[in-house]
């Protein structure tokens, strides 16, 4: 949780995970989102949030089955059918969710976005789900000639960073791996949609646990004993969008998933299946900072963190 008591303090920050494997990539966005727009009471901070989907893969009823979890839990009982759904509107007027299907109408929404921030100043956090979703498209576009290719995302990055130093807000944007560990890709781990950049915190061992079942790993994992897929991993987790945007990036999450199967509980039938539990790792580094890593589950209420 340290991560979000520091948001403020964040410039631009890259969200990665591997692609095509659900790591709680989403989750974390929608802490982010709830730590921003819930009220002060709730333990919130007040304030707007914009969320640029590019991969058109936003839950808006995830994000208020969330918001509503967070707020029964934090307030005083309104009647039968929880808090007041007066306050749960307030808390979705905070957000702002923008779509883009390209490159050129991601820039523009940028532009967009300036005026905005100068007439709102409770705008405080921008999330971008991803920054790499037209990474292909504009390649293709671009021909043979690499500044073709970066063109556009080095305009967007341009701006991110005039966006940054006039307005003092805290940047967040998911990136897509461009390629599977090998150990992943043989691992009988379900896949599902993924995504962004890096960063994480301390890891916790407190988790009960037999066995650890298939593990879905982006970067920071542990060393492997082939030379080959430690020379894999490296190469998954080597930066690979336009400079411009690395020299904006500040701190790296990258989110990792390991299933683990629980002991059997005393008294309980015998059966051929042992109940599964779902582990997922966020490591965090930074440029001043050093690392850390944090280890949490995924709950009807979002994300809990796992205590050493």
């Amino acid at each position: 949780m340290s991560a979000l008591k520091t948001v403020k303090s964040w410039n631009s920050s890259d969200l990665k995970a591997p692609l095509l494997l659900c790591v709680g990539k989403s989750e974390l966005l929608y802490l982010l989102v709830c730590r921003c727009v819930l009220p002060r009471s709730a333990g919130g901070l007040e304030l707007s949030v914009v969320f640029v989907d590019t991969d058109f893969s936003l839950d808006l009823l995830r994000l208020v089955t969330i918001l509503d979890h967070k707020l029964q839990h934090t307030t005083a009982p309104c009647g039968a059918g929880g808090p007041d759904e007066a306050l749960l509107r307030s808390c979705l007027s905070r957000v702002l969710v923008l779509h883009c299907s390209s490159s050129s109408q991601l820039l523009l929404t940028l532009h967009f976005l300036e005026t905005s921030l100068a007439a709102r100043p409770d705008l405080s956090l921008l999330l971008i789900d991803s920054i790499s979703a037209f990474y292909w498209l504009d390649r293709a576009e671009g021909g043979a000639s690499y500044a073709k290719q970066e063109e556009k995302l080095n305009r967007c990055s341009e701006l991110l960073g005039r966006l940054l130093r006039d307005y003092k807000i805290t940047v967040f944007a998911s990136c897509h791996s461009i390629r599977q560990h090998s150990s992943s890709v043989s691992s009988s781990a379900p896949s599902s949609s993924s995504a962004p950049s890096s960063s994480s915190a301390p890891s916790s061992s407190s988790a009960p646990s037999s066995s650890s079942g298939p593990s879905a790993s982006s970067s920071f994992s542990a060393p492997s004993s082939s030379s080959s897929s430690s020379s894999s991993s490296v190469d998954q987790d080597r930066p690979y969008l336009c400079r411009s945007w690395q020299k904006l990036v500040s701190h790296r999450l990258t989110c990792s998933k390991t299933e683990t199967v629980l002991k059997m509980a005393t008294g309980a039938a015998p059966g051929p299946e042992r109940q599964k539990d779902t582990i997922f790792t966020v490591h965090c580094s930074s440029r001043n900072r050093g690392s850390r890593t944090n280890r949490f589950i995924i709950t009807d209420s979002g994300v809990e963190f796992i205590k050493d």
